[in-house]
């Protein structure tokens, strides 16, 4: 079954290759999305793929690269169609 979710990661995630090390475990997880900095210091991601990548990525998002300090992450569905493969995006 493929999943859709929408993260909000919160914490000193900016600045230290969060977006980075989020494309290398998508691409690794073979998931489509992309992430992007936003303006208010988190990062925002959206994945999408089979229902297993997709809980193994949501899983690796609080450890993150070994500079970030996740606080915490905000998940929820989402109907947005990702775009093929997973890229990182402009600050928003």
């Amino acid at each position: 079954m493929r999943l859709t979710r929408r993260l909000v990661i919160h914490g000193q995630v900016q600045g230290v290759f969060y977006r980075g090390w989020s494309v290398e475990q998508a691409r690794a997880l073979a998931l489509a999305g992309w992430v992007r900095n936003r303006r208010d210091g988190t990062v925002e991601m959206l994945v999408s793929g089979e229902e297993e990548a997709v809980k193994e990525m949501i899983a690796r998002c609080p450890v993150g690269p070994s500079a970030a300090r996740v606080q915490r992450i905000e998940v929820e569905e989402s109907a947005e169609e990702a775009p093929a493969g997973f890229e990182s995006r402009p600050t928003v």
